[in-house]
């Protein structure tokens, strides 16, 4: 796919996520709009993975720590084929398969289980060593959010990452500046991320987030004998001018006005 043609994905990535959110009426825009093209690079660029065997033993595993962002995955994986389109409008639902956070025993392609902030990506660690210890050559990969990287659990992981030279498992930072009740900073400041990461013994790097090609390139090439840290900078409700650097969007419903107006601009129609 060019590089029109990965735009085009994109916002019509950015529409489905929109037209789940306002279906349910709950749910995270403000984050799931941005990981949007890292979890593009991994599903159409990088990762090994087969829609017509989702438990294929050798497949890449990927884990969305940062769960509350599974919109943006949800839609992906129905375009890939893990499961009918049709089932996105059913998103939080009751007896839909699709709940606000993963859950792998219910959803094809789901690798992981997430949502308590940290918990993720310290199972990917486990992932990673396991493949490690079977000899086996599938990568795992996990995005993390702004705020769960203040879980003193992604430090654990981290440190054992290093310490088991964890080559196989890549961390992405959907590092967007904001969090539930405002800026990292004045949450609690991340500080020199990048630094940080590097003093724990990871190889580290930084990207445009929102650069599918970029992010395949870094992403995909990993260092032997250390994890892969990438720094993904990212915006906050990308794509819809309102959503934008705006933490009021972190987990907020959109009403009717709301809806129209983010999908006029998704679909090209706004003049505003």
């Amino acid at each position: 796919m060019d590089t029109n043609g990965l735009l085009e994905k994109a916002r019509a990535m950015r529409a489905d996520i929109i037209e789940m959110l306002y279906r349910c009426q709950s749910g995270h825009p403000g984050g799931s709009l941005s990981c949007v093209e890292i979890l593009m690079a991994l599903y159409y660029k990088v990762a090994n993975v087969d829609p017509a065997q989702p438990d294929w033993d050798q497949r890449d595993r990927i884990v969305l720590s940062k769960g509350h962002g599974c919109p943006a995955l949800y839609a992906i994986l129905a375009d890939r084929g893990f499961f009918p389109r049709e089932d996105l409008w059913r998103l939080r639902q009751i007896d839909s398969h699709l709940q606000g956070h993963p859950d792998m025993r219910k959803t094809p392609g789901i690798d992981c289980s997430t949502g308590s902030l940290g918990q993720g990506v310290s199972v990917a660690v486990g992932m990673a060593l396991a493949a490690k210890y079977k000899k086996a050559h599938y990568r795992v990969y996990a995005i993390l959010g702004d705020g769960e990287i203040q879980e003193g659990m992604v430090w654990e992981a981290a440190m054992s990452a290093a310490h088991y030279k964890l080559d196989n498992l890549v961390f992405i930072l959907d590092h967007n500046g904001l969090q539930i009740d405002g800026t990292n900073d004045q949450v609690m400041s991340l500080g020199d991320i990048v630094a940080k990461f590097r003093a724990f013994g990871f190889a580290c790097r930084e990207v445009d987030g929102h650069d599918i090609e970029e992010l395949a390139n870094a992403i995909s090439s990993p260092e032997v004998g250390r994890p892969l840290f990438v720094l993904a900078e990212t915006v906050k409700g990308k794509g819809v001018s309102f959503m934008e650097h705006n933490a009021g969007w972190h987990g907020k419903p959109m009403n009717a006005q709301e809806y129209a107006a983010a999908m006029a601009e998704l679909k090209g129609t706004h003049h505003g």
